[in-house]
């Protein structure tokens, strides 16, 4: 069965550009990766759960906040391991600094019999439209280029 996961890609207008929110993966495999590593906020859904909804879901619990306001569907990605990615946009303010992601469990180190809790996403960050074509996974560069072109029509 092929996974499939939902997000909301946050985005704003500054007098310098189109910003959007990425986050940064927790846990010790992705701590020290940066360019292509961050991701838009998203969660895995099953065949009886509605995208849209999986998406606002995940961003509340992987920045612990519920934005509000229409999102705009940006359409489908496929990652590098076979996971498709639908992925919505919606304008949104969020301060980084106040972030509050669940946890996950991980055998860590491995082999250790030690189990030890990591945030989902260890931070998150506010980029450009240059910048985050730069820290966002390969596979979701085109959400990018979807959202400039959404961005431009509302503008």
């Amino acid at each position: 069965m092929v996974a499939r996961s939902a997000g909301l890609l946050m985005y704003q207008h500054r007098k310098d550009g189109l910003f959007v929110l990425l986050v940064h993966p927790g846990g010790p495999f992705w701590q020290s990766r940066d360019l292509g590593a961050w991701s838009i906020p998203k969660g895995e859904y099953g065949p009886d759960e509605e995208p849209e909804a999986v998406a606002f879901r995940e961003f509340e619990e992987e920045l612990g906040v519920r934005p509000s306001g229409r999102p705009e569907y940006l359409g489908e990605v496929v990652q590098a391991g076979g996971k498709h990615v639908l992925a919505y946009a919606i304008t949104g303010d969020l301060d980084t600094s106040e972030i509050r992601s669940n946890t996950f469990e991980l055998e860590w180190p491995p082999r250790s019999g030690r189990r030890r809790s990591f945030p989902e996403i260890d931070r998150a960050g506010w980029f450009s439209l240059a910048l985050a074509r730069k820290k966002i996974l390969p596979a979701q560069r085109p959400l990018l280029d979807r959202l400039e072109a959404v961005a431009a029509e509302k503008r």
